[in-house]
């Protein structure tokens, strides 16, 4: 009986290239310092947006004392310019820029991947038209199309959503395209093919699995970018609703009294920093992992 060559490839073909996983990469960045921090960091501000609302001393709107006052035994951080409780607001804070930030990075990532894997796969006049749409939306600034979205359409949860969603894609499937064109010439491709294995999961099935490493981090730095792109626009006053607590637009009300009572506008200043530093850490502990960086000093 003579071998047939094909089955042979096909056979040994997931041997050649498995797939990496996203929760042994996940598991195996663990080992490193920097993402133990950053996950740290994001769960504590998870948690602190989450249940934030429910152990604060005050309700976001209530009049506890005179404006700017200093902190006291009635607030600990003192009040803000109208006279409410810093910390009760910035315990009910975080929730829209959390949620607003994750689903736009979200949305932004799936359509991004298929994107990037479709123009991978395809490598035709496809792959041009599709990349050059992404190259279009990329020469603007993603400030300035969240602006212009939300200064036509207004400040609502799903304009914010889709202004930084699409500034997103483009991004995410640049990545994901470059990181799919050198497994798309793998034999285990072609072998996949020629059993007629559909398309779709050949883009999900094969090429996804094999470039989860970089889009992981990308998708760490997306969301990096779209809390402080929330954080930016509430700061300049284009929230979802001008009279509930956020910490962006904390910054923006408490700034004229940073001489003499800082914390209105320090503490959102805080925790801004110290998401967007554990989101970074959390990325560059993946992309470590990945390159097998730091793999043996960060198991120590």
């Amino acid at each position: 009986m003579i071998p047939v060559a094909g089955a042979d490839m096909a056979a040994a073909a997931p041997l050649e290239t498995p797939p990496v996983r996203a929760t042994s990469l996940l598991r195996r960045s663990l080992r490193l310092w920097r993402t133990r921090i950053g996950v740290g960091l994001v769960v504590l501000l998870v948690l602190l947006a989450i249940v934030g609302p429910f152990v604060a001393p005050y309700g976001s709107g209530t009049f506890v004392a005179a404006p700017n006052s200093p902190p006291g035994k009635g607030a600990a951080f003192g009040t803000d310019y109208l006279g409410q409780d810093v910390l009760s607001r910035l315990l009910d804070g975080g929730r829209s820029i959390l949620l607003l930030a994750f689903i736009a990075t979200a949305v932004g990532l799936i359509a991004g991947v298929v994107i990037g894997l479709v123009a991978a796969y395809a490598r035709n006049a496809f792959d041009d038209v599709l990349m050059r749409g992404m190259d279009v939306i990329m020469a603007f600034p993603q400030i300035m199309l969240a602006l212009v979205a939300v200064a036509v359409v207004g400040a609502h949860p799903w304009v914010i959503i889709v202004a930084i969603a699409l500034t997103t894609v483009p991004r995410i499937a640049r990545v994901a395209r470059g990181a799919a064109l050198p497994v798309v010439e793998r034999d285990f491709i072609a072998c996949s093919e020629a059993m007629g294995v559909p398309r779709w999961r050949i883009l999900f099935g094969d090429l996804l699995p094999n470039t989860l490493g970089p889009l992981m981090v990308e998708a760490s730095l997306r969301m990096t970018y779209s809390i402080g792109l929330i954080a930016a626009l509430a700061y300049i006053g284009l929230t979802i609703n001008p009279n509930d607590p956020n910490w962006g637009l904390m910054i923006r009300e408490n700034q004229i009294a940073l001489t003499f009572q800082p914390w209105g506008a320090v503490l959102p200043i805080i925790a801004i920093a110290l998401l967007t530093m554990g989101t970074g850490l959390i990325g560059d502990g993946i992309a470590r992992t990945a390159a097998g960086i730091d793999r043996s000093r960060g198991a120590e």
